[in-house]
């Protein structure tokens, strides 16, 4: 199996450890990433890249252990929202990997995502229910979410940023829809990683095995400081500023393509 430097464990960990949770595509930022560094993405790459979420999944438990101690309810909803990723991801898993390297789907992926989280801040009262919070969350709300992050599988889209739009639909402020989908994130990129990391014992050396462990451990610490950051980012100046950046990246793609 094909390896990868240090130096590559240390930038894809803090690439996914970042962005995973903020609204911007972790998937796209790294194919973009490959795409700007001239990098062919190898099969341990792309897996890697899945494996390390599992930092991302630890940093969630860390930061909020409260939420995951045993309560039938609110398993039961993240079971909900977790179901349409999982029946479309595993019907249709060969053909949505096929779009992993497409530059030009992320670019107009993170523009078209961009101009929909900026309306949907504009428009937040339209749909806000003020009785509504993640406690009295219904099942069909949360089957709502579940499909909105099925979206989230054009790379470019973000999981969370899909998860987000699904929450704001359904009636959530913006700081619940956001933390809503940090939670959601538990069952969905464990399934991803488990998955994958399966994959990668059957063929991986010692030397690969040290790396995936090592990347886990910065995706971890990098998320811890990305997520408490963005529950303050959008407190203060909810969706807009990510939907800017989205759009401002976006164009740069494809401009870099263009010329």
């Amino acid at each position: 199996m094909q390896t990868m430097s240090w130096l590559e464990v240390l930038f894809l960990a803090f690439i996914e450890g970042a962005t995973e949770y903020i609204p911007v595509s972790s998937t796209g930022h790294l194919i973009l990433t490959s795409f700007f560094l001239h990098e062919q993405a190898t099969e341990f790459t792309k897996a890697f890249n899945i494996v390390i979420q599992f930092g991302a999944i630890l940093a969630v438990l860390f930061v909020y252990p409260e939420r995951f101690r045993w309560n039938p309810s609110f398993y039961q909803k993240l079971l909900v929202a977790f179901l349409p990723a999982a029946v479309i991801g595993l019907l249709f898993k060969k053909k949505l990997e096929l779009l992993l390297d497409n530059v030009l789907v992320v670019a107009i992926s993170l523009i078209l995502g961009g101009i929909v989280f900026i309306f949907i801040d504009k428009k937040l009262d339209r749909w806000r229910r003020e009785d509504l919070n993640l406690e009295n969350l219904s099942v069909i709300d949360c089957l709502k979410i579940g499909c909105a992050q099925c979206l989230a599988f054009v790379p470019g889209v973000s999981r969370s940023a899909a998860s987000m739009v699904g929450g704001i639909l359904v009636g959530l402020d913006r700081t619940s829809a956001t933390q809503f989908s940090f939670f959601l994130a538990v069952p969905t990129l464990s399934a991803a990683a488990g998955i994958k990391f399966l994959d990668v014992l059957k063929v991986a050396d010692a030397g690969n095995l040290w790396k995936l462990l090592a990347g886990v451990i910065l995706s971890f610490l990098f998320s811890v400081v990305s997520l408490k950051w963005l529950i303050m980012m959008v407190a203060r100046f909810g969706f807009t500023p990510f939907g800017y950046y989205r759009i401002l990246v976006g164009l740069v793609v494809l401009a870099v393509l263009y010329f």
